[in-house]
């Protein structure tokens, strides 16, 4: 980050940097049948990983975050995977090799959107700080679809932000929501790229690019799902546990 800050590139040329590193990674892996050349698609695309992680690293450093910059990232992160996918297919080309492409990207974009949804929550709720209200997306159309996707958790998990902005210490709360949440947070970490990018290499190594279409489709979701679950049901613990007990006058009046 010291070089990139030193030259003054923005965050948004790192992000395009690591989709040309990404789109390298989906050319060398079109000769995935080659272990060498699958060796060389594990190399750029672990170059495109640190180039996913510096964009937001810069972005903070100049406070230049923004939500193009987000949906730029976004873009690159899965536009890499998509072009992987694309050129897995193309080597394969049967109805088959691209019903699955095509059905793994899917999952992999509802997947990612829902925990980078999930991870943000989880660090602004261990701050104390709870949301007045889902938030609303803005921007261009594209922005806001992207933001809505993400935030759509926001609205079923409502419940505990209320519960947290209502607390006489949200920080308190924050933390020990944390010492709880941290488990399913953990366990949602399976869903990150680094994972999907070891996932691929593996997959092309052993030569049958499937392998990683059914492990995305299949096991991934299910880790999603379980993840969600898991989340939603530490939040209504709190909910439940930090709920004002009701008084014998209201007990009486609800009975008669």
């Amino acid at each position: 980050m010291p070089l990139a800050l030193a030259r003054r590139i923005s965050a948004n040329t790192v992000s395009v940097a690591g989709l040309v590193l990404g789109g390298a990674a989906a050319l060398a892996y079109t000769h995935w049948g080659n272990p060498a050349l699958a060796l060389v698609g594990l190399a750029l695309s672990i170059g495109w990983l640190i180039a996913d992680g510096l964009d937001g690293m810069v972005a903070r450093a100049t406070k230049t975050a923004s939500p193009l910059g987000r949906m730029l990232d976004g873009l690159c992160d899965h536009g890499v995977f998509a072009l992987i996918y694309i050129s897995l297919a193309l080597t394969i080309d049967t109805p088959e090799a691209w019903i699955l492409a095509v059905a793994a990207g899917a999952a992999h974009a509802v997947q990612s959107n829902m925990y980078e949804g999930e991870r943000s929550r989880f660090h602004r709720r261990i701050r104390g700080v709870a949301l007045d209200a889902p938030p609303v997306p803005t921007g261009n159309a594209l922005v806001r679809f992207y933001d809505g996707v993400a935030g759509s958790i926001d609205r079923i998990a409502m419940p505990f932000e209320r519960t947290l902005g209502q607390a006489s210490d949200p920080v308190a709360l924050g933390q020990s929501y944390a010492a709880r949440a941290v488990a399913p947070l953990r366990f949602m970490a399976l869903l990150t790229a680094n994972v999907r990018v070891w996932a691929i290499f593996v997959a092309c190594f052993a030569g049958n690019p499937r392998i990683f279409w059914w492990f995305e489709i299949v096991p991934l979701t299910l880790v999603a799902i379980v993840g969600l679950v898991w989340h939603r049901r530490v939040e209504r613990a709190f909910v439940r546990n930090t709920a004002p007990p009701r008084s014998k006058t209201a007990s009486r009046m609800h009975l008669s």
